[in-house]
């Protein structure tokens, strides 16, 4: 069986007011695309279908169109659950006439595992746990405020959760679990709205359910594996760079080949669509930040752009950057002087060092004779004395 998993789409996310529709759009073509080249099964999202609980109208537009196109109209199955960022009533209004189309929504936690049979006839059992915060799960898990007790309460809880889910695990199907939470040690980016509060909302990896296969994580926008014993647990990431702090980093999508009762094989299928996120440093000043656009550096991409300067950018060499280039989202001036001053460090220096510097900043450079830092110490001990 050939399962296709991703999450983190995000759709309606802007990058500081750019709207970021056309690259999702592409990203959800370049999906239907792998899912048809590589004959997928069913194809797992494990969270944040959008960016907001209130996504605009053109968001949710994207994911209907896509959504129907990617179950190859019903016949390969689609299993969604919520993240964090989802409205997840909002998401599952739909389910009544998504289920005609093959696509399955689980917008709460549950106890009930999502059971298909899949198109050449194999089954497959999901353990699907929407995010399990305390207000969806309808439950305080624990009556005192300490962090350390709170964390250990939803730690427990989730997996007593998995259990249930997992727990009447059919022979000759894959088990597979699936879940938008933080699990404990995993890396994260600046994009992601955190989680948990401090570590209270943190999974430990033993938590993951022994009886799945494959453990199909969202929340964190890096692709990385969870190491839990024997089987996989793994963070397919983001489609898209969402924050400069994702800049260079590769995007995919992770394919999965796995039989009943026999060991998952995972394989990473690199994304295509997408703007790149870039940071440009011109250290040596605005004139390499002309010269590079001269040569046509990154001419598709969001640039989070540094320069070192000796005096202030004007409002007109702003807008005339922005007109050459339509990606810089950041221009941030560095004053050389300032960044020379920073440098320096002044805790240890004997006070009649910082006599001198004090008198060469006040007076443009010129340097005290030694009868007027004389004069200085003299003021200064009769000061302390007095």
């Amino acid at each position: 069986m050939k399962l296709l998993h991703t999450a983190d789409w995000h759709l309606g996310k802007t990058l500081e007011g750019r709207s970021r529709l056309p690259e999702q759009r592409a990203f959800l073509e370049e999906l239907q695309m792998i899912a048809d080249e590589e004959n997928v099964d069913a194809i797992l999202m494990a969270g944040d279908v959008f960016d907001t609980v209130n996504p605009p109208a053109a968001a949710e537009t994207l994911f209907y169109e896509a959504a129907v196109k990617l179950t190859s109209r019903g016949e390969r199955p689609l299993i969604i659950i919520s993240g964090n960022h989802d409205n997840p009533e909002r998401l599952s209004a739909s389910r009544p006439l998504a289920h005609t189309s093959g696509i399955t929504i689980i917008g709460f936690p549950t106890t009930d595992p999502v059971n298909i049979t899949v198109r050449n006839g194999q089954k497959l059992s999901i353990a699907a746990l929407p995010y399990p915060s305390e207000s969806r799960l309808n439950e305080c898990l624990t009556e005192g405020q300490e962090e350390d007790a709170l964390q250990l309460a939803y730690d427990d809880r989730v997996k007593k959760l998995f259990s249930d889910l997992s727990e009447a695990g059919a022979e000759d199907t894959v088990h597979i679990a699936m879940s938008h939470i933080y699990v404990a040690g995993s890396r994260e980016s600046d994009s992601e709205r955190p989680i948990q509060v401090g570590g209270a909302y943190t999974v430990s990896a033993n938590s993951l359910p022994d009886q799945a296969q494959y453990v199909a994580l969202g929340h964190l926008h890096r692709p990385q594996t969870i190491t839990k014993g024997s089987a996989l647990a793994r963070y397919s990431g983001s489609p898209l760079a969402y924050s400069f702090s994702e800049a260079n980093q590769a995007k995919s999508v992770t394919m999965i080949d796995v039989e009943p009762d026999g060991l998952a094989h995972i394989s990473e299928i690199p994304l295509e669509s997408g703007k790149p996120l870039v940071r440009w440093v011109a250290d040596e000043g605005i004139e390499q930040v002309y010269t590079w656009l001269e040569e046509g550096k990154d001419e598709e991409a969001w640039i989070d752009l540094e320069v070192h300067l000796n005096d202030t950018l004007s409002i007109e060499e702003i807008h005339r950057l922005r007109s050459q280039h339509k990606g810089f989202i950041h221009i941030r001036p560095v004053f050389k002087k300032k960044e020379e001053q920073r440098a320096v460090s002044y805790a240890n220096l004997p006070i009649e060092e910082l006599f001198k510097r004090f008198y060469e900043k006040q007076t443009d450079g010129a340097v005290p004779d030694d009868e007027l830092v004389q004069l200085f110490l003299d003021l200064s001990q009769s000061e302390e004395e007095e």
